[in-house]
């Protein structure tokens, strides 16, 4: 019970943090793709994407430096993807960003990874 109630105030507290971090109350799937787009990590040519739905991005939370690709959308942004040297993968288990990693794979991109849940991202490496 003790350890529910940690990851409740844990939630609250990320869900807190990426509110206060939001440039306009209320953010369109427009302004996602732009916010997304500029919070992308550059070092080493390196992009990290979620792959969760635009809802649970938004709303679970996710790493300042990714991106929001919904797996369902992956194959639309393969072009973009392969500017890349190296493109890491998350989602909420890992189980999606498995399934984005063989559809990139597949598609051509070499250095691919499935780093599983966003929360194993570290946004200062």
């Amino acid at each position: 019970m003790k350890n529910k109630n940690i990851l409740q105030v844990l939630i609250i507290i990320v869900v807190i943090v990426g509110m206060s971090s939001c440039n306009s109350p209320t953010t369109t799937k427009e302004t996602n793709s732009t916010l997304n787009e500029s919070n992308k990590m550059k070092t080493e040519n390196k992009i990290i994407v979620d792959v969760r739905t635009i809802e649970e991005w938004e709303n679970d939370g996710h790493a300042d430096c990714s991106v929001n690709y919904p797996l369902d959308q992956i194959q639309n942004k393969v072009e973009e993807l392969k500017k890349y040297e190296h493109v890491v993968l998350v989602c909420r288990s890992g189980g999606r960003a498995g399934v984005a990693k063989g559809q990139l794979e597949s598609a051509g991109i070499k250095s691919v990874e499935n780093k599983g849940p966003w929360q194993n991202i570290n946004c200062n490496n």
